[in-house]
């Protein structure tokens, strides 16, 4: 879907009265011109700049690519410290769009070469921009549990994914179809990296995200809430079409990894076994792919009378 239709929700600006400016026609790309803004320094402590890594938290600090970055702009839910920009980068809607974003958020631009910018970058095509910001923060399953609500609630648990493609995917599958959160085990999965990030093109800036120490026992603690829990699995008895009330209830749908699938005592808090029909001669779906299938089908369900 085209970013163009979403609503804008930039933050209101005061008007300031400007100068005219005189425009030239070119055939050329027009090149981003960042004469006026603070360029970066020669420092032997570049690795200073970069924010302390968390070992167990969302992480979340350093943000790459366009579309991601935009996203972080726009949510506003967090302090953006600061944004590089390779100094060879092409103008476009999407970059004219963060350095609107940014100076009118105050958020330092710093113009650096391509070299040192993908120096900086952890993921594999940063597209000659990156932001560094606070971490995301989690929220605690109590708390999302006992607030009170007037829809039934749509969570998705992750077990065991380790792929940050992936899970950027999901998350980005999750921002489309509503859920109200997503819970990842805290050990043995991937958090919030740069191309967790990219991948979710700044679904992460919006959604709720949980971190729990044990998979199975946050699992017991939402059926005591009264959420039914259903895994996605090759073997389950019924197809994501028989969901039937699971899918109008409460509900946590359950995904495992590529090739172990849920892990066992995952699989026993279950209320119920899923799976996606296969009628080819493959026997399974990527990961993210199955979550898109699966959680629109309970948004399917949900819509209809």
């Amino acid at each position: 879907m085209a970013r163009d239709s979403r609503p804008d929700r930039r933050p209101p600006r005061k008007t300031k009265k400007t100068g005219s400016k005189n425009s030239s026609k070119s055939s050329r790309p027009k090149r981003i011109d960042l004469s006026g803004r603070s360029n970066r320094s020669n420092r032997s402590d570049r690795g200073d700049t970069r924010p302390p890594r968390k070992e167990h938290g969302l992480g979340g600090e350093q943000i790459e690519g366009r579309q991601a970055v935009r996203e972080l702009l726009l949510g506003a839910r967090r302090r953006v410290r600061e944004i590089w920009i390779a100094n060879d980068i092409e103008s476009n809607p999407v970059i004219d769009d963060i350095l609107e974003l940014a100076r009118d958020q105050r958020v330092q631009v710093m113009n650096v070469s391509r070299r040192e910018l993908e120096r900086e970058a952890r993921s594999e095509a940063p597209q000659g921009i990156l932001a560094k910001a606070d971490p995301l923060e989690e929220t605690l399953l109590a708390d999302l549990l006992a607030a009170p609500r007037d829809k039934p609630l749509l969570l998705i648990a992750i077990d065991g994914v380790t792929d940050p493609g992936n899970l950027g995917a999901i998350l980005r599958c999750c921002d489309g179809a509503g859920v109200n959160a997503v819970v990842l085990p805290r050990h043995r999965a991937v958090h919030i990296t740069p191309t967790v990030a990219k991948a979710s093109a700044g679904a992460i800036e919006y959604l709720e995200m949980c971190v729990v120490g044990g998979l199975p026992s946050a699992l017991a603690e939402m059926k005591s809430s009264g959420v039914s829990i259903v895994g996605l699995d090759d073997a389950g008895e019924k197809s994501i079409f028989e969901m039937g009330s699971f899918a109008r209830e409460s509900i946590c749908l359950v995904l495992g990894a590529e090739g172990p699938g849920l892990s066992r005592l995952v699989r026993e808090r279950c209320d119920s076994l899923v799976n996606i029909p296969m009628l080819g001669s493959l026997s399974s779906l990527n990961v993210s792919v199955a979550a898109a299938l699966a959680s629109y089908e309970i948004v399917r369900a949900r819509l209809a009378p």
